[in-house]
């Protein structure tokens, strides 16, 4: 997994709730087990017609909004457990998620795969919102580090909560084998030094 410690980006605006991973990413591109190639059918029925053909009005497709940052109304990522919503948003392009509320197997996967789900009050997720949608070009700054999140234009710097050991991994590109193989020195001193029953 890439490295995540700061990114300053521009972001989508999706204020939809109940987005579930079944419109995330449709069950019939379930076929692969390898994550790349799934970003070009990220939300394929809301972005194309039956003909295969973009839908102009979507706001993928507008040519209005662009960004690593996706900004999704409440309860994202609700449905069935498939992980293959999270490598869809990654491999669309995406690294954070922001929402007021992520559905809890969702959360996970997204953590597991590079990509940062990052929880606001609703309140902060309107003004984001309405932000985004006046001004397109707005620039938000995800400090991972600092688990704050900077909107300049509104002047604010929202702190985000996030577990210890998946903040580690997303900061140094580790997944949980990578962490476990970082460990080796300590392991292996631990298991020297420890006490031996039979």
């Amino acid at each position: 997994m890439e490295k995540f410690e700061i990114l300053q980006s521009t972001a989508v605006p999706l204020p939809i709730e109940n987005i579930d991973t079944d419109q995330i990413i449709p069950a019939r591109f379930l076929k692969a087990t390898s994550r790349e190639g799934f970003g070009e059918n990220l939300f394929r029925d809301w972005r194309f017609d039956n003909a295969g053909q973009p839908k102009a009005d979507f706001v993928l497709n507008t040519g209005r909004y662009s960004g690593q940052i996706l900004v999704a109304g409440k309860n994202f990522g609700c449905g069935s457990s498939r992980e293959h919503a999270a490598w869809a948003i990654y491999d669309a392009g995406f690294k954070v998620v922001i929402s007021s509320f992520f559905a809890d197997i969702f959360k996970g996967n997204a953590l597991n795969n590079g990509l940062l789900p990052l929880q606001v009050s609703d309140e902060v997720l309107a003004r984001l919102l309405g932000q985004i949608e006046e001004d397109p070009q707005t620039t938000l700054v995800v400090d991972l580090v600092k688990q704050e999140l900077q909107v300049p234009p509104l002047e604010e710097k929202i702190p985000f909560e996030i577990d210890a050991y998946k903040k580690e991994c997303l900061i140094n590109g580790y997944d949980d084998i990578d962490y476990l193989v970082n460990q080796k020195d300590a392991i292996e001193q631990y298991e020297k030094s420890r006490p031996w029953a039979y």
